[in-house]
Order: C-alpha cells, then structure tokens, then sequence
C-alpha cells in the first residue's frame, strides 16, 4: 500500500538546534496553564457575585452592600432594598465576567493550536467552530472584537453610574472606548490587505 502521506515518510528529522529551538514553543504551555488558573478566579467571582444578588433578592441587607460595594455605586440616600439601577450594574459586571471568560477561551484555546502543538479536535462535536480557520491574524481580530465588548460593556456601566464619576473619567473612558475601535478596525483592515494578494494568486 502506497504511504498516504510521501512528504511526512521522506522528511527528516530536525538537527539538534533547530529542534531545541522549535520544542522552545512548549514553555508556553505554563502561561497557558496560569491562565485556566485565572479563568477558575473568575468563575469563582461570578458565583459569588450571584449568590449576594439571589440573597439580596430575598431581602438580605448584608449581601445587599457586598453589591453595593462591589459596582461602586453611592447614592446620598442610604439604598435598603434592590432597585433597578443595582440589578442592572450587578447584571452587567456578570456579563463582563462572561466575557472577559470567552476572552480567554479564545487566547487557550486558539494560542496553543496556534503557537504550540494541535488538539486534533477535526470531526469532534464540541469543536469551536472559529477554531477550524483560526491563525494569528485571525485570533487577532477575535481578540479584538471581544475587547471593544468588554469595553463597551465597561463603558455602559460608566454612563449607568455616571453620577459616581467625574467628567474627566468619562471623557477619558470613551476615548479609550474610541481608541479600542480604531485599532480593531486598522487590524481588520491590516489583515484584508495582507490576505488580498494571496487570496487572489490563489484564485
């Protein structure tokens, strides 16, 4: 039976120093190792900031101000149950966590496919489907999207509880806001001109 794959049969090994060198791409597994470890922090923050807004819910005065101190929010008169403005900051950092979580998914998941070894996850049925096209010019412009939502989500919050900030936060806030949607764009736009010659030759 012919070898299914000649070029694989026929390449041989690599010399010592190159070897090292490309083996050199596993000393980035701890980093991504440290990061699952970070992405268990979060979860553990998620669950707690939900269990304090349940037990506020159920008249909790105690898990009340966890809340209140958590979202930084300050009213002149002293808040003794939920209002809509608490619920809808305490929601929004639990979106931010979600997010920030699917943030580092996509920097596991994608950076080790991308800079250390396969996970061979072709035909599984669990198999991200941004995963099966992703490079680094790709995982750039992921990253980038998730982070122009982490901070509009930041942003929102901002503008929600905008009497707790000053002026200058503000401003300074949406300029960082504007600035993270300028760079998206110019890394998107970056990658379609470096794609464009090679898509073209090889149609």
């Amino acid at each position: 039976m012919a070898d299914p794959n000649p070029l694989q049969s026929t390449r041989s090994p690599l010399r010592p120093l190159p070897g090292l060198i490309f083996a050199s791409r596993w000393l980035q597994l701890p980093l991504y190792l440290g990061l699952i470890a970070a992405q268990a922090v979060y979860v553990f923050h998620f669950w707690v900031e939900l269990v304090h807004l349940l037990e506020a819910a159920f008249g909790s005065q105690a898990a009340l101000q966890q809340l209140i101190t958590s979202i930084g929010y300050k009213q002149t008169a002293p808040i003794t149950s939920l209002n809509e403005t608490v619920i809808m900051l305490v929601v929004l950092a639990l979106i931010d966590v979600v997010m920030i979580s699917n943030l580092l998914i996509m920097v596991i998941v994608g950076g080790y496919e991308t800079f250390v070894s396969r996970m061979n996850l072709e035909g599984h049925p669990d198999q991200p489907e941004w995963l099966s096209h992703v490079n680094a010019s790709v995982l750039k412009v992921k990253l980038a999207t998730a982070i122009i939502g982490i901070s509009s989500i930041h942003l929102l919050k901002t503008f929600i509880n905008a009497d707790n900030y000053t002026d200058r936060v503000l401003i300074a806030q949406t300029a960082i806001h504007i600035t993270f949607l300028l760079s998206a764009m110019a890394i998107a736009y970056t990658d379609k001109l470096m794609a464009g010659p090679a898509t073209a030759k090889g149609h």
